[in-house]
């Protein structure tokens, strides 16, 4: 600026006119259809949508279908057989077969579920393509119908061969008696090992079934207690005298009553 000759202005080329400036709007995504879409509102929406309706539909299963109770977990029972719950059961089948079990227990338990689950993590890494239909992604479909598949399969395994009576019996809620402990018929349960199966206080055990309140009269008992029932109780376990094996079974059918 020099004195007399007034101001002079330099303008600079890089800065664009207000006019020419480009508009801060997003794109028209009608120019690639079934490829893109804005995230809010529609995909979001779509999401919230899907979110309610299986919600929804969770909580009527709930309602319609309680989660049964059992009885208080027993540390001393070694013969319980602990089901896990419905979205682990394709793991809890695969520790059955003999090539994740027993020595290989590591790969059944760690490694076929880490690379499946790895699998899914990394799966927007190693399929980068920008098709959204699934005729188009062969790998990526493939992939999520074969781990589908595992999954149902191996779901309806372990509850088609689940003994599903034994685990009503263990689990079953069994009322609290106050045993006798000083009585006849408990000597004589202790002496003929009664006890090791059915537990200390006849509430059932290594997997054994409670004997407080089975609805089972005397001469049952009785016979149960010299014929046995089933594999699990053997003929012959009973060695006392008849009069002892009265008072035993008179004994166990009035627990509960």
């Amino acid at each position: 600026m020099h004195r007399g000759k007034g101001l002079k202005f330099v303008g600079d080329s890089r800065v664009l006119a207000p006019s020419e400036r480009k508009k801060m709007i997003p794109k028209d995504y009608s120019e690639y259809p079934g490829k893109t879409e804005a995230f809010w509102p529609n995909f979001l929406l779509k999401e919230w949508m899907i979110g309610a309706v299986f919600l929804v539909g969770f909580l009527c299963l709930t309602v319609a279908h309680p989660a049964p109770l059992e009885r208080i977990a027993d540390p001393t029972d070694t013969g319980y057989i602990p089901l896990p719950d419905w979205y682990f059961l394709f793991l809890y089948q695969l520790l059955k077969y003999s090539y994740a079990s027993g020595p290989y227990t590591v790969i059944g338990a760690m490694i076929m579920p880490g690379l499946a689950f790895g699998g899914l993590l990394l799966a927007p890494f190693l399929d980068r393509g920008p098709e959204r239909r699934p005729m188009k992604r062969p790998l990526a479909t493939g992939f999520m119908l074969l781990s589908l598949a595992a999954i149902v399969f191996l779901t309806w395994e372990s509850v088609s061969t689940h003994d599903w009576a034994q685990a009503e019996r263990q689990g079953k809620i069994v009322a609290k008696v106050d045993i006798d402990k000083a009585s006849d018929g408990y000597k004589i349960a202790s002496a003929n090992t009664c006890i090791t199966c059915h537990g200390e206080n006849l509430s059932g055990g290594a997997g054994a079934p409670a004997l407080v309140g089975t609805g089972l009269s005397a001469a049952d008992v009785a016979k149960i207690a010299k014929e046995g029932k089933g594999g699990k109780m053997p003929a012959g376990i009973f060695k006392g005298t008849d009069e002892e094996l009265k008072t035993l079974s008179e004994f166990i059918a009035n627990l509960g009553k």
